[in-house]
């Protein structure tokens, strides 16, 4: 799978299957467990900064929440998301990729995985039908912004993803997500 990776990658990590068993843990049947591998890579942005990027295959046997439509719809969209961004932070936080999860540890990750997390802006866009069995992904924190707590606000972490999903028949959809995590551990 590295092979994907944009020829840009500094650093690559392929799958870590016991990390990966532990990020799904939280899903309450083994049905809901889409994501099955994902290969993590660090980049240069361009602009004196760095991408965490990560390269996914997915496997849907059977929806975990209804009958069989037959394509790949939002809510599969947003699981998948979910499982790729829980990756792709726990991994962040293993290597000490970037910043603010090079100063954690996986502990303080697995405390926060669940609670802390919030998407807060969610757009998605289908261009064409997918086959929602067998299919990949890419997700790229595009940036990542620390706020510190005051009297009015507490402390924040702020992340713009982006990302996308296809399929072998030429099956698309992608879409920018950001997400607040909430309660960081201190520095």
């Amino acid at each position: 799978m590295t092979q994907l990776l944009d020829a840009t990658e500094r650093r690559v990590y392929d799958t870590d299957k016991e990390l990966l068993h532990r990020v799904l843990t939280p899903y309450r049947a083994k049905k809901c467990e889409y994501l099955t591998s994902a290969t993590v890579g660090l980049k240069d942005d361009g602009r004196g900064g760095e991408v965490l990027t990560a390269e996914c295959s997915f496997m849907i046997p059977e929806s975990c929440y209804i009958d069989d439509t037959g394509h790949f719809n939002s809510v599969e969209f947003n699981i998948c998301f979910n499982q790729m961004s829980y990756y792709l932070m726990a991994m962040a936080v293993k290597e000490s990729l970037i910043e603010p999860f090079s100063r954690w540890t996986l502990e303080q990750f697995w405390d926060r995985q669940l609670a802390d997390v919030f998407i807060t802006d969610f757009k998605s866009s289908f261009r064409t039908a997918m086959n929602g069995r067998n299919f990949r992904g890419r997700l790229e924190i595009t940036d990542i912004a620390n706020w510190d707590g005051n009297d009015l606000r507490d402390a924040l972490i702020m992340l713009r993803t982006r990302c996308r999903y296809w399929d072998e028949q030429g099956g698309e959809s992608h879409g920018e997500i950001a997400a607040a995590i909430t309660n960081p551990p201190e520095n």
